[in-house]
């Protein structure tokens, strides 16, 4: 298995949608939405196996000093095969002269793979949100 890494937006909609689903996220259940909201994103680099979209992860930018790392998901059948930490990398790298690269890690487990990957827990920050549950 060779995956290839590309940073071009050549992914359909129902390709989205399957990553998405493959990791039972419920953006997948707004597939033109949701390829809407990554074609405004500053960055989106993607991990394919053939012809097979199996990774995503995309940052979100004020140009200068801030990104945010919103979406880093990878097909349970490509899991702990590398891809997650490659697509990290590659967005290190490209942010690597801005002053704080962030993200928003949902659980436990995501806290520990994050900080294996040289993230902080920032002290005295907390995450917020409004859901929209009627969007």
């Amino acid at each position: 298995m060779e995956i290839t890494y590309t940073d071009t937006r050549n992914y359909t909609q129902q390709q989205i949608q399957e990553l998405f689903q493959s990791v039972h996220w419920i953006s997948a259940n707004y597939p033109e939405r949701l390829v809407k909201a990554l074609g405004n994103c500053e960055t989106v680099i993607t991990a394919w196996d053939k012809e097979r979209l199996v990774g995503l992860i995309n940052a979100m930018d004020d140009g200068e000093l801030t990104a945010y790392v919103h979406y880093l998901l990878i097909d349970p059948d490509y899991q702990g095969k590398g891809i997650g930490t490659q697509l990290l990398a590659q967005i290190k790298e490209k942010y690597k002269d801005y002053l704080y690269l962030m993200l928003h890690a949902e659980n436990t487990p995501l806290v520990e793979y994050y900080e294996n990957h040289d993230f902080q827990k920032m002290e005295d920050a907390h995450v917020m949100a409004i859901l929209n549950q009627n969007v």
